[in-house]
């Protein structure tokens, strides 16, 4: 019996090691679970936009705040943005002349809140944002997501188009032709991912969505894991661009996931693009498709379908706007 007790206890022993051995190769091997987490904070963000949206994100992270807080108040810039014709009340309406919006937020834990088909709201982030931290729920949509908002305090907003989408609107209902062109600001989201000093991850995503698209319509931008992904062990990844495109192939998600298995950020976001086009049945050609990424070691990496695509990052180098590559040269 003791020598049967001394058998056993030394294959137990001798499987542990096996097992402990294996689980450190597996890790030696992926190139982001071996190296520590950035230190200093970072944001980036989609299209030129992103520039001004940094910089309200920026005066949280400089400051030692929550990457989670500075990706609300990022993008808040945007919105706010009455000018801007592609994210918040600003933008380009549906066809029947109404703007709707969609926004997610997620954070470090996992935790996340979007709204849909919002209407006549300032702030679509700020009630997702809500949604995550004041229900047990994830996505709320349209009149329900509206009525959420003012039981929470937010107001609602003149039920008009800006100068410029009144003036664009009543000139396409001429036509009424659907024939979106890449990079023209019609579906033009902004995106956030950052990291904050403690090395905590977090996002978020906040359109008006196409323009002239049918009364209904959502895109990618409130969907987790299509337009936004957060990761804490791997980092994050965004998406702008013809949503329906990004759905697909779930883009965000697809991203950290590549990420996690050795891919850099760039990499990675080009081999989300490489997917579309091979998966993809439509004349990708005059649409575009937007990836950015970052990973925990404060990496960037962005990649497109066509040329025009650029990304602003904001560390404690300053604030730029970068170009990115692109599929179809």
């Amino acid at each position: 019996m003791t020598t049967r007790r001394i058998f056993l206890k030394t294959s137990a022993l001798a499987s542990a090691a096996v097992v402990v051995g294996a689980t450190q190769n597996v890790k030696s091997e992926n190139k982001y679970t071996t190296k520590m987490p950035a230190k200093n904070p970072i944001v980036v963000s989609t299209w030129k936009h992103g520039l001004a949206a940094n910089e309200g994100a920026w005066k949280i992270l400089s400051a030692g705040g929550k990457a989670l807080d500075a990706v609300e108040k990022g993008v808040n810039v945007t919105e706010a943005d009455f000018s801007n014709l592609s994210v918040g009340l600003g933008g380009l309406p549906d066809r029947e002349g109404h703007v709707t919006l969609d926004a997610c937020i997620m954070d470090e834990n996992a935790n996340c809140g979007s709204v849909a088909f919002l209407q006549r709201i300032k702030h679509p982030v700020s009630v997702a944002r809500l949604v995550m931290e004041k229900t047990p729920h994830i996505m709320l949509a349209g009149n329900g997501a509206q009525k959420f908002a003012l039981e929470n305090g937010f107001k609602l907003e003149p039920k008009k188009l800006s100068p410029e989408a009144e003036k664009q609107y009543n000139e396409w209902l001429k036509k009424s032709e659907y024939k979106p062109k890449a990079n023209i600001e019609n579906h033009d989201t902004i995106g956030m991912i950052a990291i904050d000093a403690t090395g905590n991850c977090s996002g978020s995503c906040t359109t008006s969505g196409l323009a002239y698209k049918l009364h209904g319509r959502v895109g990618d931008s409130p969907i987790i894991g299509a337009s936004l992904f957060v990761d804490n062990e791997i980092g994050c990844a965004t998406a702008t661009g013809v949503g329906e495109e990004v759905i697909r192939m779930c883009g965000a998600h697809t991203i950290v996931e590549l990420m996690r298995n050795g891919k850099s950020p760039m990499e990675a976001c080009k081999a989300a693009v490489e997917r579309i086009v091979k998966k993809s049945s439509k004349n990708l050609k005059e649409i575009q498709v937007g990836f950015l990424a970052l990973n925990k070691n404060g990496e960037v990496g962005a990649f497109a379908l066509q040329k025009g695509f650029n990304y602003a990052v904001y560390d404690d180098s300053g604030n730029k706007l970068i170009d990115a590559d692109y599929y179809f040269k």
